[in-house]
């Protein structure tokens, strides 16, 4: 997929309008995380560098098209500036007076952020107006947000189609470059974990994937659906009763196409969640009628480490158990580190989705992953096949 991207478009004196991610999470007006921002820096950073103006556009949370101040960009703003190390102007409206106002203001080299999108009910409808009135405050457009890609809004969508240029910024080049070439080229094996709690939001991505990936990797809740698919007994774990035929389909689809199909061995089950005591570690097909999986088991962990160690190519998206809730992190935590020393030894790693980011992030994993993608549902539905509308677009090269 050849787009135009931000290196092909001239800046200079140009107003840049740039869709960004910095739909971040804030702690009492404070940004908690600034990962997504500081991916937005080298885009921003060429922008101003090149003497252009930088006008920033972004969600914050779901305020649902109403004007919530706990959705304020505000203190963003003033976050992006430390990082930038200059100020970031910021107008009180995505859109009319106090928009066009603080643009206006704008010198070349400067930037500014635009309140929430998502203030005007509008943007995700996609309405034509609401895109013009966007697309009125910049000369040229640059999307750097993969992470909104997959919908088609007015500020991903509507504005390409009022600028005459439309480009990729970094980031998002980044992404594509990624993500498409683990589906076109990929380095052999390739090894594919899918993980999360149900199968029902993975079953396009594990279809698309057969056949492409050598070894694909279950864990997570949305496993049982396959165990209890081949007649395992789960006790009360998570199951997607109405999947169960499609759970078998797909593994016979997978021994078809002659991809290897890795689930659970045994896993950590307890009666509560929350109060697990001491989990047993039982057979992922042999759970007590009273207990629940909650963690894949160290037997699991272990093959599914050895799948890992020789890859060539890895795709990471959901965790194998709850995460967030000590000791079901265990088993999340190996993986990550078996992704990781292949990623040293040569591999090619990816890692997409906010539970399996949030996790990479947690356990201190991150800069042993080759790509991080900064969009969860974005990344899933690229590699499902599908085309995503911010992307699309977007000028071809």
């Amino acid at each position: 997929m050849k787009k135009k991207t931000i290196d092909d478009v001239v800046l200079a004196g140009k107003r840049v309008l740039v869709r960004v991610d910095f739909n971040v999470p804030l702690d009492n007006g404070r940004v908690s995380d600034d990962t997504r921002l500081r991916a937005s820096l080298p885009t921003v950073k060429k922008i101003v560098a090149d003497g252009g103006r930088a006008i920033l556009m972004s969600h914050l949370g779901r305020p649902k098209g109403q004007v919530k101040p706990e959705f304020s960009l505000k203190p963003v703003a003033a976050e992006f500036a430390r990082l930038l190390g200059k100020p970031v102007a910021f107008a009180e409206d995505c859109i009319g007076a106090k928009a066009k106002s603080v643009v206006d203001g704008l010198k070349n080299g400067d930037a500014c952020l635009l309140e929430n999108l998502r203030f005007h009910p509008e943007e995700e409808k996609n309405e034509p107006g609401f895109a013009r009135e966007l697309a009125s405050l910049g000369d040229v457009y640059i999307n750097d947000a993969f992470g909104s890609a997959h919908r088609a809004h007015a500020s991903t969508e509507g504005v390409t189609r009022v600028l005459p240029v439309s480009a990729a910024g970094y980031l998002m080049q980044k992404e594509i470059e990624y993500l498409g070439g683990l589906l076109a080229h990929p380095k052999r094996p390739f090894v594919a974990v899918l993980g999360g709690a149900k199968v029902s939001g993975k079953l396009e991505v594990i279809g698309h994937l057969l056949g492409k990936v050598d070894t694909l990797i279950i864990g997570g809740g949305m496993a049982f659906t396959f165990i209890k698919s081949q007649s395992g007994q789960i006790g009360r774990s998570l199951v997607e009763e109405d999947l169960l035929d499609t759970a078998r389909q797909t593994m016979t689809d997978a021994a078809k196409r002659g991809t290897k199909f890795l689930l659970p061995s045994d896993c950590m089950a307890a009666a509560d969640m929350k109060n697990p005591g001491q989990p047993a570690t039982v057979g992922a097909g042999k759970i007590p009628s009273d207990l629940a999986g909650f963690d894949i088991g160290p037997d699991t962990a272990r093959a599914f480490s050895e799948a890992l160690s020789g890859a060539g190519t890895i795709f990471w998206n959901g965790p194998m158990g709850v995460f967030e809730v000590p000791p079901f992190d265990k088993g999340t935590k190996i993986v990550a580190e078996a992704v990781g020393a292949a990623t040293a030894k040569g591999a090619v790693s990816v890692v997409g989705g906010g539970d399996s980011v949030a996790a990479v992030q947690k356990m201190g994993l991150a800069d042993r992953i080759s790509h991080i993608s900064t969009g969860g549902g974005a990344s899933l539905e690229f590699m499902e096949g599908k085309v995503l509308p911010g992307v699309a677009a977007l000028n071809d090269a």
